[in-house]
């Protein structure tokens, strides 16, 4: 009976070696099985989102160092940066309850609230 010969090339290095075809076959079996390998993970409790708070703003002038506006809300934040020459002429800082501290908006933040200056909003 003829058997059938494969070039095994799974040895580390430069070696290789002539293997029966069922030896190969056996093997890639085994390692088949081991793939298939799943854990499950047991299911998380759903957490509600926190509801979020109003954003609270304070405008720093850069070129005085005088705080501007302090525990302001958006609308008065937009009206207080109406008064203001440039965007790079001040720093805003936004509240971040979690951290409990002042964080400054980066440029591009700082810019989107610049951009709502002389809207007119009207309330209904």
């Amino acid at each position: 009976m003829a058997k059938t010969w494969v070039l095994d090339t799974e040895t580390k290095g430069t070696g290789a070696h002539i293997a029966p075809l069922e030896k190969t076959r056996e093997r890639t079996r085994r390692e088949d099985e081991l793939a298939t390998v799943t854990l499950e993970r047991p299911p998380r409790p759903a957490k509600a989102p926190e509801p979020l708070e109003p954003l609270t703003f304070k405008v720093l002038d850069i070129r005085s160092g005088q705080v501007l506006g302090e525990a302001l809300d958006a609308r008065a934040t937009i009206e207080l940066l109406e008064a203001v020459g440039s965007v790079v002429d001040v720093r805003i800082y936004v509240w971040a309850p979690s951290a409990a501290r002042w964080r400054l908006l980066t440029f591009d933040e700082r810019r989107a609230l610049w951009e709502f200056r002389g809207r007119a909003v009207t309330v209904a």
